[in-house]
């Protein structure tokens, strides 16, 4: 971890005016979602048509929003990687009013990781910034995402085609991701309900087919790759209940075209969530919404990191019963933890089993966040 991530969002949120929250190495995610100072926000309460493109950019009246890019990519020689780029932006104040020199309404955040399969590798980096003096946030005509140097950057009429350019030290990537497959919507209509009181909910969306192709870097060595990527959009104020512990989220691409995402909310006891929910995506773009009865999703193996101490359950069973579905999930490598500011495992999955008696496998990611 770099000297000084421990304090960084509250050293940030100080310097722009706004009260710091208590920040330790190893804040869970879904303690920040669930603490959220919501007064004056907008929040997620009923369903509503999704926009484009107007709901790929910002919601400044919402808390919390993030823009998610995962993916699996093969070299040309063979190799596996996987990637995870990710934008979250924290809202200081509700404003649709454009922020001036060093004002800032916003605290954005940035993970960047990838995982080398072949050689069992695994590189993670954060970075935090604000909106003021524009050195982070998001913009239309042409679209693009920045904090500092890392971007996401796409054309006039919105994200695609869209180039992800991110780099540390030791690695990077440069890659350019297409939509195949849409914008799909999860819950009812995108608002996506994580509890029973109003509110406890999100936005939802993905982009579950983006052709990628690019380059990445591990040290001095550049590999060209090509493969699929995922985007997940979310923006909400309150979204979590705070007797949720934290989510086990799975997203896969199958291969007989076919996609699914499902998200397991776990109790402080231990148990899933009546919330917990997921989407499966036929190969034509059609949609079945999955409530918690729908699908199994058991853990059957755990890794304990040797630097958080923590304990992730690393390989699953899921099961869909109303499509004949049965898979087993193991990870691509057992050590993709990222244990920033915000500790969380997210890492390259691959998945073997039947749908309706015949053979089927994939690739995808799984995140495992408040262990």
């Amino acid at each position: 971890m770099r000297s000084g991530t421990i304090f960084a969002i509250a050293a940030l949120l100080a310097a722009c005016g706004a009260p710091a929250p208590e920040v330790s190495t190893g804040t869970s995610l879904s303690s920040i979602l669930a603490d959220a100072d919501i007064a004056d926000f907008d929040r997620a309460l009923v369903s509503r048509p999704l926009q484009f493109p107007a709901d790929h950019y910002a919601h400044p009246r919402f808390k919390t929003e993030w823009w998610y890019f995962t993916g699996n990519l093969d070299s040309d020689e063979g190799e596996a990687f996987g990637f995870q780029l990710t934008f979250f932006r924290f809202a200081l104040v509700p404003s649709l009013a454009a922020h001036r020199g060093w004002d800032s309404q916003a605290v954005w955040m940035g993970h960047l990781a990838i995982t080398d399969v072949e050689r069992g590798g695994f590189y993670n980096a954060e970075r935090f910034s604000r909106d003021g003096l524009e050195l982070a946030g998001n913009a239309r005509a042409p679209f693009r995402l920045w904090l500092e140097d890392w971007s996401a950057t796409g054309t006039q009429n919105g994200p695609f085609p869209l180039t992800l350019s991110a780099a540390d030290s030791q690695f990077g990537i440069e890659l350019v991701l297409d939509d195949a497959k849409g914008a799909i919507a999860h819950g009812q209509d995108g608002l996506d309900r994580k509890g029973a009181e109003p509110g406890n909910a999100s936005y939802y969306y993905s982009m579950p087919r983006l052709p990628a192709v690019g380059e990445i870097r591990i040290g001095e060595r550049v590999y060209r790759v090509s493969g699929e990527a995922w985007m997940d959009r979310e923006w909400s104020s309150n979204a979590l209940d705070p007797m949720l512990a934290g989510w086990d989220w799975l997203a896969l691409q199958l291969s007989d075209g076919s996609d699914l995402m499902l998200y397991r909310l776990r109790t402080e006891r231990g148990g899933a969530s009546e919330f917990s929910t997921g989407t499966w995506i036929g190969d034509n773009g059609s949609v079945i919404n999955l409530a918690s009865e729908d699908f199994e999703m058991l853990p059957v193996d755990q890794w304990t990191s040797p630097d958080s101490g923590s304990r992730y359950p690393i390989r699953w069973t899921v099961a869909v019963p109303s499509l004949a579905l049965e898979l087993d999930i193991d990870s691509a490598i057992a050590n993709q933890e990222m244990n920033l500011a915000v500790r969380y495992w997210e890492g390259a999955v691959s998945a073997t089993g039947t749908r309706d008696g015949s053979t089927i496998s994939g690739r995808g990611y799984l995140e495992l966040t408040g262990y």
